[in-house]
C-alpha cells in the first residue's frame, strides 16, 4: 500500500512538472472519469452566498433550518445562536460535521464546511464566492431520482415552514435615504411588531367579523387558485370610516391572524415612481402593505387634470425632470399611474401572499374590483357589538352600562 501511494505521488509530481498544461487537463479529466466509475456516490454543494452581489442564499438558510432538527440529535459539536428573524435559540452543526438523514428509505449525508481565503482585504461584503460556508449533500447514485423529484423540495419546504413558525414579526417603514457612504442601504427600517390586537378582542358585529376571517383564511390557502386563474397572489382591502373607529387595530388584528409582517408605506417620503417600485421589490412575501391617508399625502386626482402653467414650464426646462426627481427637489412625484402599477401592474407580481390595505378615500381608478377586493366600513362601536364581545370573548358576565 505504501509503495503504491508513493508511486502515485511520484507520477503526479512528474505530470505536474513536465507535462504541458493542456495535456494535464486531459489527464485530469480522464482520472476523474475513471474514478467516477468506481465511486458510486454523487455530491451537491450549496454555498451560503451566491450571485454577483453575494447575497445570502435562501436555499442555504432553508437547509440550515431543516438540519437544525437532526444536528441537535446527532452532531457532537454544535453552534448555538439566535437567528436574525427567530424567537428561539437556533442550533446548527459546526464546521466539518456530518449528519445523516433518512427519507423514503434512502440515506443522505449532509456535511458542513467552510473555506477560508488567503486574501487580506477589508470589505462589508464577501469578496469571494468560495470564501464562505457551504453544505455538501452526498447520496448514492441509485437515489438520484428521489433527490431530483421530491427530496430537495421536501428539505426546502420543511426548512421554510420551520423558519416561518419561529420567526419574529416586524413592522417596517420606508427609509428616506438610500445610500450610505456609497454602499446600498436597505430602503426599509423595522422594529419588532408586538401589537396585542386580535379578532377576539376586536369590537365588531360578529357576522361581519366572521366574514373577514373567512376571507383571510381563503386567501392564505389560495395559492393553487391564484395560479390556476393566472393572477398574482395578493388581495386589496379598503378600510374606511370616521377617525378613531379602529382601522389601525383592524390592520394589527389581520397581521396577527395571518402571522404576516407589516410594511407601513409613507408616500410623502417617496420621490418618484421608480423609488416606489424599489420599495415594492424589497418587501417580503407574507406581508401586509399599508398606505394610510393617501388623500392627505398626495393629490392623485389632481394629476389627471390638465397641466398647470408651472408644469408646462417644467416641461420646457432643459434640465431633465428625472434628474430633479432623483435629486429630491420638488417633494414627492408619485403619480396615479405609478401607484396603480404598484398595486395591480407587472411589479405587483414580483412577490406573493401579500395584502395591500388603504385606509382613506380613494380615486375611482383605485377602488375598482381587482385592485380593492374588499371594502370594510369601520364605524363606531355599537352597544350590541360590545355586548357580544364582552360575553363571548372577554368572559365578562357582570352587568355594565
Amino acid at each position: 500500500m505504501g509503495t503504491s501511494i508513493a508511486s502515485i505521488m511520484f507520477l503526479y509530481a512528474m505530470v505536474q512538472q513536465y507535462f504541458p498544461y493542456y495535456l494535464q487537463e486531459h489527464i485530469e479529466k480522464f482520472v476523474h472519469r475513471f474514478f467516477g466509475f468506481l465511486y458510486p456516490y454523487i455530491q451537491i454543494k450549496i454555498h451560503e452566498y451566491t450571485g454577483e452581489r453575494f447575497e445570502q442564499s435562501e436555499a442555504y438558510v432553508a437547509i440550515q433550518t431543516y438540519l437544525s432538527t437532526n444536528s441537535s440529535k446527532q452532531s457532537k459539536r454544535l453552534k448555538a445562536d439566535i437567528a436574525k428573524n427567530s424567537k428561539n435559540l437556533a442550533l446548527s452543526m459546526d464546521d466539518n460535521e456530518e449528519v445523516i438523514d433518512i427519507y423514503q428509505g434512502a440515506k443522505f449525508w449532509w456535511a458542513s464546511y467552510k473555506t477560508t481565503s488567503g486574501k487580506q482585504t477589508v470589505s462589508f461584503y464577501p469578496t469571494d464566492a468560495d470564501d464562505n460556508r457551504y453544505y455538501v449533500l452526498t447520496f448514492h447514485k441509485k437515489h438520484r431520482g428521489i433527490v431530483t423529484d421530491s427530496y430537495v423540495n421536501h428539505v426546502l419546504e420543511e426548512g421554510k415552514a420551520i423558519r416561518s413558525k419561529n420567526r419574529l414579526r416586524k413592522l417596517y417603514t420606508n427609509n428616506p435615504s438610500g445610500n450610505w457612504y456609497g454602499y446600498s442601504k436597505s430602503v426599509w427600517s423595522h422594529v419588532l411588531f408586538r401589537h396585542p390586537s386580535t379578532f377576539r378582542t376586536l369590537a365588531m358585529d360578529p357576522e361581519k367579523k366572521k366574514e373577514i376571517i373567512d376571507d383571510l383564511t381563503t386567501f392564505s390557502k389560495g395559492k393553487d387558485y391564484y395560479e390556476k386563474i393566472g393572477k398574482a397572489w395578493k388581495r386589496g382591502y379598503r378600510l374606511y370610516g370616521p377617525p378613531g373607529t379602529g382601522k389601525s387595530t383592524m390592520i394589527a388584528a389581520i397581521a396577527n391572524f395571518l402571522d404576516y409582517d407589516i410594511y407601513d408605506l409613507e408616500l410623502t417620503t417617496v420621490n418618484n415612481n421608480t423609488k416606489l417600485q424599489k420599495l415594492l421589490i424589497e418587501t417580503s412575501n407574507k406581508s401586509v402593505i399599508v398606505i394610510e391617508d393617501i388623500d392627505c399625502s398626495l393629490d392623485l386626482t389632481g394629476q389627471r387634470k390638465k397641466m398647470s402653467k408651472e408644469e408646462e414650464k417644467e416641461k420646457k426646462d432643459p434640465i431633465p425632470k428625472k434628474d430633479k426627481e432623483e435629486s429630491g427637489d420638488g417633494g414627492s412625484k408619485v403619480t396615479l399611474s405609478g401607484l396603480l402599477n404598484f398595486i395591480d401592474g407587472l411589479w405587483s407580481a414580483c412577490g406573493e401572499e401579500r395584502i395591500i390595505i388603504f385606509t382613506t378615500k380613494l380615486d375611482p381608478a383605485l377602488v375598482r374590483r381587482g385592485r380593492m377586493d374588499k371594502h370594510i366600513e369601520m364605524s363606531y362601536c355599537t352597544f350590541g357589538a360590545f355586548q357580544v364581545l364582552a360575553k363571548n370573548y372577554l368572559d365578562l358576565d357582570t352587568p355594565f352600562v
